[in-house]
Formats: structure tokens, C-alpha cells, sequence
């Protein structure tokens, strides 16, 4: 500890944050598991044993809204990643004005979610002008309200979340492919390789670290999907849940009906299948990779 006092010291303000905003509220969510807890009415602490870990385990709501998450986020990762590699492969190829398409690309990264999605809602609309091109051209018979579908929020929504993020995949693709030794290129046309086997057997396999990783957050991300959802329905995810994620049901367990106990162990389930996910992938997708 003596001899290495200024490197606690520095690292202290950090360890102590983590330890507050961290460590505690993580045990304390744990123990509220135990517990028929309010913050409206704090004094009526019930002890419940296991009852809220059996309710999470076996709640309908909760896995409806887990399989809304993995049918988002599967239209979602192959749109945002197909595009950000297609836009990184144009941009590697085209240096007149790189630089500015790279920034107009990368422009709704760092936009609010908030206005994405109400200009996105504006585009999607039953009055808005995508449908009413689909109307007028004769592929729609009648404009759908989308929001009262079963089946439409969550393609609409990974299509609005695609143009916000995919800048994210181009930049880092676009990153990985300068990073390819251009040699491997020149050899492969020497051998007669045209461009689609050049993709394939080069480009490909060469940019599958970013890949990976890309995969990952993404599935970090959409498992704590929450704004995208809250901008546009209720706390419910529409009247029928057909929006709902486990977020947005843990944030109305929370604070629509003040159950802070069961909402603990829905967030701790969701940390647990997040962590669970993560280890999958590293396990299985990551041999691929190295």
C-alpha cells in the first residue's frame, strides 16, 4: 500500500464511484427481490421468499416482451450491419468528398433517439408520405396504422434504429477494411479473382474481429432497448404488447405500479440472460473469429 499509494489514490475516486452507483445498488436489488417493496409505501416492507423470482421466471409478459426484443433485433443486426458494410466498401472506394459522406452518414449517431423516431413516425405513418407513395403506386391497398398491428412495430422500429446506427457499423467495418494489407488483393487478382471472390475469401474473413464485436453490442444494446419504444407507446408497449421490451416492463413494474421488488428480478433476469448471451457468443462465434 505504501509503495504504491499514488496509484490508489488516483484510482480511488473511481472505486468509490463504482462502489456506490455500482456495487450497492446491485446488492440492494438483490436483497428487494426477497421483498413486496413500494416507494409509495415504504413502511409496507413484506418479506415473499422466492415468490418474485417464480412470478419473473414464470411471467408471460416478460418473455413476450424478450421475443419482441429477439425479433427486433434480428431484422435489426443483419440491416445495420449489411448496410454499414456496403456503405464502408463504397466509401473505401470513392475519395471524392470521403470525408463529408463519412460525416452525413454518421450524423444520426449522434442525433437524439427522440427526434429520429418522431421524424421516422412522421415517415411511416398512415398520412405520412411513404404510405401514401405505397397507396398511390398501387402496392397498398388501404394506409396501415402500424402502431395497432401484432406484427409491424418491431420491423418499423429496427428500420428506424437501422438509419440512427448503421454509421456505427460503417465507421468500424470502414476502419477494418483500411486495416487489410492490400497485397492479399493484388494477389488474389493475379490469381484470377474477381470481385465477389475477393469479398468473400478476403474481406470477409479479415473483417470478422469487427464483426464480432459489432455483434455484441448489438446485443447489449437492443436487450436494454427503452426509448425507442417509450417515444411512441405507452409503457406497455401498445395495448396488446406488441411493443413491449423487457426494459419498458421493468420500468412500469417500477414506476407505473411501484413494484420495486418484482421489477428488481426482472432486471436482474435480464442481466443474467444479457451475461448468458454474451458468453454464447464468445464461446461459440468467437472460434470462427480467431
Amino acid at each position: 500500500m505504501q509503495r504504491h499509494k499514488w496509484g490508489y489514490l488516483f484510482v480511488a475516486p473511481w472505486v468509490i464511484l463504482f462502489a456506490v452507483f455500482g456495487i450497492y445498488p446491485l446488492a440492494l436489488s438483490f436483497y428487494l427481490t426477497f421483498f413486496d417493496f413500494s416507494f409509495t409505501n415504504p413502511e409496507r416492507l413484506r418479506f415473499v421468499g422466492v415468490g418474485n423470482w417464480v412470478r419473473g421466471v414464470t411471467d408471460p409478459l416478460f418473455w413476450l416482451a424478450l421475443w419482441n426484443i429477439i425479433y427486433n433485433q434480428t431484422i435489426f443486426i443483419v440491416l445495420k450491419n449489411g448496410l454499414g458494410l456496403a456503405t464502408a466498401m463504397l466509401l473505401y472506394r470513392v475519395t471524392f468528398l470521403g470525408r463529408f459522406f463519412r460525416t452525413v452518414y454518421f450524423m444520426p449517431v449522434v442525433t437524439s433517439v427522440i427526434v429520429l423516431m418522431t421524424i421516422g413516425n412522421y415517415l411511416v405513418n398512415p398520412g405520412g408520405p411513404i404510405q401514401t407513395f405505397l397507396v398511390g403506386s398501387g402496392l397498398l391497398e388501404t394506409p396501415i396504422n402500424w402502431r395497432f398491428t401484432t406484427w409491424l412495430p418491431m420491423p418499423i422500429i429496427a428500420l428506424i434504429n437501422t438509419w440512427k446506427w448503421f454509421g456505427i457499423s460503417t465507421v468500424i467495418l470502414l476502419a477494418g477494411i483500411y486495416s487489410i494489407d492490400k497485397q492479399l488483393y493484388d494477389a488474389a487478382a493475379i490469381d484470377g479473382a474477381n470481385g465477389p471472390q475477393r469479398f468473400r475469401f478476403i474481406t470477409w474473413p479479415q473483417l470478422n474481429p469487427q464483426l464480432f464485436f459489432l455483434l455484441i453490442i448489438d446485443l447489449i444494446s437492443g436487450l436494454q432497448m427503452f426509448t425507442e419504444v417509450y417515444a411512441t407507446f405507452d409503457v406497455m408497449g401498445g395495448q396488446n404488447n406488441q411493443a413491449l421490451t423487457p426494459v419498458l416492463y421493468l420500468y412500469a413494474q417500477a414506476f407505473d405500479r411501484s413494484n420495486i421488488g418484482y421489477a428488481s428480478v426482472l432486471g436482474l433476469l435480464l442481466a443474467f440472460i444479457i451475461a448468458i448471451g454474451t458468453w454464447a457468443q464468445f464461446r461459440f462465434v468467437q472460434k470462427d473469429v480467431s
